[in-house]
């Protein structure tokens, strides 16, 4: 437990941590709601490690969409480790506290993976594009150089559009009584109404955060489809057509993955206070839970070379 302390003199006051919960309302069932979560983080992190190390041990892997798809991979391998340890803590052990700077680490890391991920999704996307648009010089502009170059702006992205966030919060003066979060994990909206200043600046900031980086990625998408589909139409042979088409369907599923759970939660973080605390719960899991379970089994079901490539590193480590 926190120490019993008087705070009636203090008139700047930080928490020196803040109490997570778990789902609310079934705390007593926290040990069986553990095997489904240590089930889920078990496939996204094998599933995901698997999607790396078959692209790396396979040259006709080495490709920009695989390329492509690894930033994925290496991406949800780092979303999940966000959550993973404070998850399994409150729900096996009940340990439920995680202090005040620890806690704006993890939401810088788990806010900038989610940026990450979106930001991953649109460069697969334009890799979609100049594929079926212009398949004869695809090569010729995704070159290893620029994949790395693109790779670099999307954490550098991420990392100066999240970075003023910890120090956003850390100058505003908390509310003793208010150190139970809504989760068990720090998420940045959850944290800054546990403050007693005037936020105003904080909603300011996170709400251009969500439209410069998720909310340009999901239009640029869109209009990288539209294209897409305008290219797609001007084939003459319907085989062609439907061959284009079905080389963007795991892509397009692990946006609806992605895409629809984050309009859920900014949904609901701004219109749904009137909600139970589990709904709240629910809806944050399965954002940052979901896709990296979810995106290895689509691009191992879809893609035939990286379910052929998984086979073949599966068979290796049993041997």
């Amino acid at each position: 437990m926190l120490p019993s302390q008087s705070y009636g003199n203090i008139s700047f006051f930080q928490p020196p941590a803040f109490l997570m919960i778990g789902i609310p309302g079934l705390e007593d069932f926290h040990g069986w709601i553990s095997i489904p979560f240590s089930s889920m983080y078990t496939v996204a992190l094998t599933g995901n490690c698997l999607i790396l190390l078959a692209v790396r041990s396979t040259p006709s892997l080495h490709q920009p969409m695989y390329y492509f798809l690894s930033m994925l991979a290496l991406t949800d391998v780092g979303l999940t480790l966000s959550t993973l340890p404070t998850t399994l803590a409150v729900l096996w052990f009940d340990h439920r506290f995680i202090g005040f700077n620890a806690c704006l680490v993890q939401m810088f890391f788990l806010h900038s993976f989610s940026v990450v991920e979106s930001s991953v999704l649109l460069a697969m996307s334009f890799d979609r594009f100049v594929a079926i648009s212009n398949p004869l010089r695809y090569a010729a502009i995704l070159t290893n150089n620029v994949i790395i170059r693109i790779g670099m702006a999307i954490v550098a992205r991420a990392t100066l559009s999240l970075f003023p966030v910890p120090f956003l919060l850390k100058r505003l003066n908390y509310c003793p009584g208010k150190i139970l979060l809504s989760h068990s994990f720090c998420f940045h909206a959850d944290v800054m109404k546990r403050a007693c200043d005037d936020i105003t600046v904080n909603i300011l900031y996170g709400l251009y955060v969500v439209l410069s980086t998720v909310g340009v990625d999901s239009l640029l998408i869109v209009l990288s489809y539209t294209l897409i589909l305008h290219t797609v139409m001007g084939l003459a042979s319907p085989k062609e057509r439907a061959r284009a088409l079905n080389t963007c369907v795991s892509h397009i599923l692990a946006v609806l993955v992605f895409y629809i759970p984050v309009i859920g939660v900014s949904m609901i973080h701004r219109f749904g206070r009137h909600l139970p605390p589990i709904v709240h719960a629910l809806v944050a899991y399965v954002y940052l839970v979901v896709p990296p379970v979810l995106n290895p089994i689509i691009y191992s079901v879809k893609s035939k070379p990286i379910r052929g490539a998984m086979f073949r590193v599966l068979k290796k480590t049993g041997q």
